[in-house]
């Protein structure tokens, strides 16, 4: 249905897909933080769940039939809740890296495919991430998905695909924030012949903190060292070399790792400032060389045409947001799991695009007609 009025508004010239821009929202689960657990803790409510599904076979002295039928439902969708969240617990697991973070992952007893994100005020509570592309044209919503992640950098290729089953074809132009601007999704978007706007972060106010919790001085920060390309190494503030050991492979990346000799930076008066966590391995530096695609956009986004277009981004896609927010009153969901959510989070767009196509194109008829 969603897909036959966008059909319908696309042939009164009402969707374009010249630009469309791309944006994600929380919207809280209907599960509350208390309800996530641990595995052991999980496991043994699974058990005392089934314990009492069983238990509740011979009873026959309930009111009546019905009531007892009822509760015997409840009892296995408590227990069926349960084996989801062991289930979903196990790919939390899966995703973490080390086993104190794998045996410190929790889960929902009550919506085990929720996921804890932050929201708008800063706080976290369990959520879904809902994206969704917006035609530019006259902000009518084209595709909407929704996600587990808590982090936008893997749902832009997943929203350009919904635009193109949606409407038969790509985007020609996708304008999104920083959220989704990574390299891997800028190599994509030239790979699929999208022009894209968005801002591809430096990441130099991560890595700066990163530096000052390894206790590293600020004199002692990466600018401070000197490249010298002729001879691929650099040199450190103090005078001292710091040769290529080797490569890493990215997205739209090459990072060429360079690194000190140990005994340099165990005797060297700096080591406090420079590389107090190191041990008994010697300073390192990672040099990032940009694929030409990627130099490319950055070169793009700096110039005044697509700062202009990066400029509309906010008003077009966070209107929708804002609207099934504050108008259609979706700031929690009613119903637990990704499919139930999917679905609600679809006829509310479909609401929002029926709305806006009255606002449009039905009521300037209406009242041309009345005049």
């Amino acid at each position: 249905f969603f897909v036959q009025i966008l059909g319908l508004l696309s042939a009164e010239g009402l969707i374009t897909l010249e630009r469309v821009m791309h944006d994600g929202t929380k919207i809280k689960a209907c599960a509350g933080g208390d309800t996530f657990r641990r595995e052991e803790r999980i496991r043994a409510h699974l058990e005392a769940a089934h314990t009492q599904v069983e238990a509740m076979a011979p009873l026959l002295a309930e009111p009546s039939a019905r009531q007892r039928a009822a509760r015997q439902r409840a009892k296995r969708e408590r227990a069926q809740r349960l084996e989801q969240a062991v289930a979903e617990l196990a790919k939390i697991q899966e995703a973490k890296a080390g086993m104190e973070a794998k045996q410190e992952a929790r889960v929902s007893e009550t919506d085990p495919e929720a996921r804890i994100m932050k929201q708008g005020d800063g706080g976290y509570a369990p959520a879904y991430n809902v994206q969704l592309s917006t035609d530019a044209a006259h902000g009518l919503i084209v595709g909407v998905g929704v996600s587990q992640s808590a982090s936008d950098y893997g749902e832009l290729l997943g929203g350009v695909g919904r635009v193109q089953q949606n409407l038969g074809r790509l985007p020609d132009q996708v304008v999104t924030d920083g959220g989704f601007t990574s390299r891997k999704n800028v190599v994509a978007m030239e790979e699929n012949g999208v022009d894209l706007i968005g801002s591809l972060d430096e990441h130099n106010a991560q890595s700066a903190g990163q530096l000052r919790r390894r206790g590293v001085q600020e004199a002692f920060y990466p600018q401070a060292f000197v490249y010298d390309p002729s001879q691929d190494l650099y040199r450190c503030p103090a005078g001292e070399i710091l040769r290529h050991e080797g490569q890493d492979k990215g997205p739209g990346v090459v990072h060429h790792r360079y690194r000190a000799k140990p005994g340099v930076c165990g005797a060297c008066r700096f080591k406090s400032h420079c590389c107090p966590q190191t041990g008994p391995k010697g300073r390192s530096l990672s040099r990032a060389v940009e694929a030409p695609v990627v130099q490319a956009f950055v070169a793009k986004m700096q110039t005044e045409a697509a700062q202009a277009v990066y400029r509309l981004r906010g008003a077009i896609a966070e209107f929708p947001n804002a609207w099934i927010k504050a108008k259609l009153g979706l700031r929690q969901f009613g119903v637990r799991g990704l499919k139930k959510v999917g679905m609600v989070a679809l006829w509310a767009c479909l609401t929002y695009d029926v709305q806006q196509w009255i606002r449009l194109r039905w009521r300037p008829q209406l009242q041309a007609g009345t005049r």
